[in-house]
């Protein structure tokens, strides 16, 4: 089922008079995409929303990550100020982990972000040749209905637009199973990785909790 996307890109590179000339009747046919612009574009602000309202969310996530790790980093300087070696480590491993997440966060975000850039940037190009045809709807009919009866090489375009369509749709295909083979492909890989690095990853974790431990106590003094 095509997305809000799809249905704006397909609007924006339609070129209106072409579609207006093949047309039996070009005023209905005018009529027929307005109307198709404006329902897309109130499913364009609804899309909208709801990506601004996902970017909020993990806004407020990567804030609240941001506070614990702080949190965190003031409860093991506490620990290391009574001497409490063992809630010092414990803290500076919560550290670690918030911190890894305000990574995660931060792309995510940016990634949300452009969502939300690009939607916004096609919803304001459909509004504009919404508004130019609104504008021009009785210019554009009178001229569709001189130029059908001037032309009659309909059917060839017709034939010309299916083959260019049949092209794009093999090449997304094609495109989209690399895609899917080239996914089964890292997921192999990471499976026969994953268990080896989790073990050397637990070999460093306890020199890093103590390189980290013995900054912090340099840092304070201690």
């Amino acid at each position: 089922m095509p997305t809000v996307f799809d249905r704006i890109s397909n609007i924006i590179r339609a070129n209106i008079n072409d579609m207006l000339d093949s047309a039996e009747d070009p005023e209905a046919m005018l009529n027929q995409i307005i109307r198709d612009m404006n329902d897309a574009l109130r499913q364009a602000d609804s899309d909208i929303a709801d990506q601004i309202a996902q970017q909020k969310m993990l806004e407020g996530d990567l804030d609240a990550a941001n506070r614990n790790r702080a949190a965190w980093e003031s409860k093991a300087e506490r620990a290391v100020e009574k001497s409490r070696d063992d809630l010092a480590r414990e803290a500076l491993l919560r550290v670690n982990d918030y911190a890894e997440q305000v990574s995660i966060y931060e792309k995510q975000l940016e990634g949300q972000k452009s969502v939300v850039t690009e939607l916004k940037s096609k919803r304001d190009l459909l509004k504009s040749k919404y508004e130019q045809a609104v504008r021009n709807r009785d210019n554009l009919v009178a001229r569709a209905r001189a130029a059908q009866a001037k032309s009659k090489i309909t059917n060839v375009s017709k034939k010309a637009n299916t083959a260019d369509y049949a092209s794009e749709l093999e090449r997304m295909e094609r495109k989209i199973r690399q895609q899917e083979a080239r996914a089964d492909a890292d997921e192999q890989v990471a499976e026969s990785r994953t268990s080896l690095e989790e073990e050397f990853e637990q070999l460093g974790a306890d020199d890093k909790i103590n390189d980290q431990l013995a900054a912090l106590k340099a840092k304070m003094g201690k």
